[in-house]
């Protein structure tokens, strides 16, 4: 099986299943080894020191967590083919959370339908960095879809590209820099040089799978019977107003495709912080835009798991 079906076949496997409850995910392991590593090498007082750390700890997760089982599935390819691409299926699988996106955007959505405020920001608090304590309505929605937008990269297009490229080791690679990105990767007097390198290193490895997954929200707009070249219209002219040189373009696809405006202050433990608007001022933020977020999100992943079958198969 070629890797182009590996992907496939990963995607489509963690949509029905979702995350694995046994073995231990090897996000949670990726999380201990940079929980550890953080404690004992991580000195804010020493920025060259820090630095030179950070780098170590970027080189030294990749051996762990894509080397080794690169290895692992060498040799067993070797000894039980079919057997090494099951693994390297789950391997890939365990790299996307296309399942527990859709899942964390539904549960914010009935929360705020159906319990009110205070459980709708207890629920999207799991899901986003920003202080959630004293978000309003409006600030709940737009908070839920801004996440659903960043994390179709993150979490669906760019682990299955790279699966595609190298199969389960490169999506592991991803998946280590991306985690890595998530917990030390921070504008902070803790991690501004600790996390230097993560943060450079995810923001060069989410170039391409951003603009990929613009194109593939726009067929899914297109799919959703909806206008992607609106949408299209509003990312060239506020896709790269994100301080980030990824993130802001799908969320600006977003914005253009649902007719709303994100960006706007934030708040990260207590301090606030602006993001440049993304799209037109139209409709008033309501529960429907979590809904039609969603829909772009499973269009999206159903668009590439499409183009990947039908690459697969002629590859």
């Amino acid at each position: 099986m070629n890797d182009l079906l590996v992907a496939a076949s990963a995607l489509l496997l963690d949509r029905v299943i979702g995350d694995p409850l046994f073995p231990p995910h090897p996000v949670i392991l990726m999380g201990r080894y940079i929980t550890w590593f953080e404690r004992r090498f991580n000195h804010p007082q020493r920025p060259r020191w820090n630095r030179a750390s950070g780098i170590a700890l970027v080189t030294s997760g990749l051996v762990v967590f894509s080397g080794l089982p690169f290895l692992g599935l060498y040799e067993l390819s070797r000894l039980a083919a079919p057997a090494a691409v099951i693994t390297s299926i789950w391997l890939a699988a365990t790299t996307i959370a296309w399942k527990g996106l859709a899942r964390s955007g539904e549960k914010v959505r009935r929360a705020l339908t159906e319990r009110g405020l205070p459980p709708a920001r207890a629920a999207v608090s799991e899901i986003v960095g920003r202080d959630t304590a004293l978000l309003d309505e409006s600030g709940v929605i737009r908070a839920t879809v801004e996440t659903l937008a960043e994390n179709l990269v993150d979490a669906i297009v760019a682990p299955v590209l790279f699966a595609c490229l190298g199969g389960a080791p490169w999506a592991l690679a991803y998946r280590w820099i991306n985690t890595l990105d998530a917990m030390v990767g921070h504008h902070s007097a803790r991690y501004e040089t600790f996390g230097w390198a993560s943060a450079r290193t995810d923001d060069l490895l989410n170039l391409i799978p951003a603009r990929v997954t613009v194109g593939l929200m726009a067929l899914a707009l297109y799919f959703a019977r909806q206008d992607p070249r609106s949408a299209l219209r509003i990312v060239r002219r506020d896709g790269r107003r994100h301080a980030s040189p990824n993130s802001g373009l799908p969320e600006a696809m977003m914005a253009g495709g649902l007719h709303i405006q994100l960006g706007g202050m934030n708040h990260y433990q207590g301090q606030a912080s602006w993001h440049p608007l993304l799209g037109d001022s139209g409709d008033a933020l309501q529960p429907r835009h979590i809904t039609e977020a969603l829909r772009i999100v499973g269009w999206t992943s159903i668009s590439l798991f499409g183009l990947l079958v039908v690459g697969g198969v002629v590859v």
